[in-house]
């Protein structure tokens, strides 16, 4: 396959998945965030769904995994974008794409402990850098919090789901791809999640008028985020392996950082600016110096 092909299929997913901050914001104003994770989960699942027919790419579940799939969806999507949508409407976009794209170095951390997994120096020192990075970002002037204590802890939920999701996937990533295993998990999510939008958004979603730009994001976050992504990602890591597309996922938060100046309006103050720079060198040197995972390990990032 023509590399500028196969290097597109890789920086095409991180450029929509660093908007989907933005765009999340967005929808926001006229939709809760139940509501909006729902709608999101729906139109997804059903271009994903239609892809994988018409690709025949369709896989059949073992009935001994199905619980497994569930468990996953539980994390991720329910607990994972709970906290993830609810913390975005508490800080901004730039910071919870930072705190997100850290899920990658957490995860080996927790491996360690629960799997005895190898820990090396490389993944600690990792891991310390970026922390710091983000105390940077969140911390002002005479060691202030500069953004909101709750909205850190939801972010905080959604990476810890997100790294119990990477940990459960590993019992059946050998046995399926990453369409099947997003697809169903996605599905199993909707089930999650409808109940929760009928008791606590289904009146105000009924009044609401979204404008142009609301259903425009909505639609975005679907196609782009929860379909399009997948089908590059899955492209790219055939063609370039687990291990270096992952390294393109740090660069996540510096396109959500752009785009939310630009079309949000947060301020790109140096603080922040040197923030993300030493977040993006932490994921850089445990990625790139810490070995490579195996192939089929999947780190779902996605705003």
């Amino acid at each position: 396959m023509n590399r500028i092909l196969v290097y597109t299929a890789a920086i095409l997913p991180m450029i929509f998945w660093g908007m989907s901050f933005v765009w999340t914001k967005i929808v926001f104003t006229s939709y809760g965030p139940v509501t909006t994770i729902t709608l999101r989960l729906i139109i997804a699942t059903a271009l994903l769904s239609l892809f994988i027919i018409v690709t025949g790419k369709g896989e059949k579940i073992q009935r001994s995994d199905i619980k497994y799939f569930i468990l996953l969806a539980f994390l991720q999507p329910f607990c994972y974008f709970i906290g993830e949508s609810f913390g975005l409407k508490l800080v901004s976009a730039t910071l919870a794409a930072v705190i997100i794209t850290t899920i990658p170095l957490v995860t080996p951390v927790f491996a360690w402990f629960i799997l005895n997994e190898r820990l090396t120096w490389i993944n600690v020192a990792g891991l310390l850098l970026s922390f710091f990075g983000v105390v940077v970002i969140v911390v002002g002037r005479g060691f202030q919090l500069t953004t909101s204590p709750s909205g850190l802890l939801l972010l905080g939920f959604a990476v810890l789901s997100a790294v119990g999701y990477g940990l459960l996937v590993k019992r059946i990533a050998g046995r399926y791809s990453s369409l099947t295993i997003v697809n169903l998990q996605n599905f199993i999510g909707i089930l999650f999640f409808l109940p929760v939008f009928f008791f606590t958004e289904y009146h105000s979603f009924i009044a609401a008028k979204p404008g142009a730009d609301v259903i425009e994001a909505l639609i975005a976050l679907a196609v782009l985020c929860s379909a399009i992504a997948f089908v590059l990602m899955t492209i790219a890591i055939r063609e370039i392996g687990i291990s270096r597309f992952n390294v393109f996922t740090n660069i996540i938060p510096v396109f959500t950082a752009l785009f939310a100046w630009m079309l949000l309006g947060e301020p790109l103050h140096a603080r922040k600016l040197i923030g993300i720079a030493i977040v993006v060198a932490g994921l850089f040197l445990s990625q790139l110096a810490g070995g490579k995972p195996p192939r089929k390990e999947i780190h779902f990032i996605e705003g």
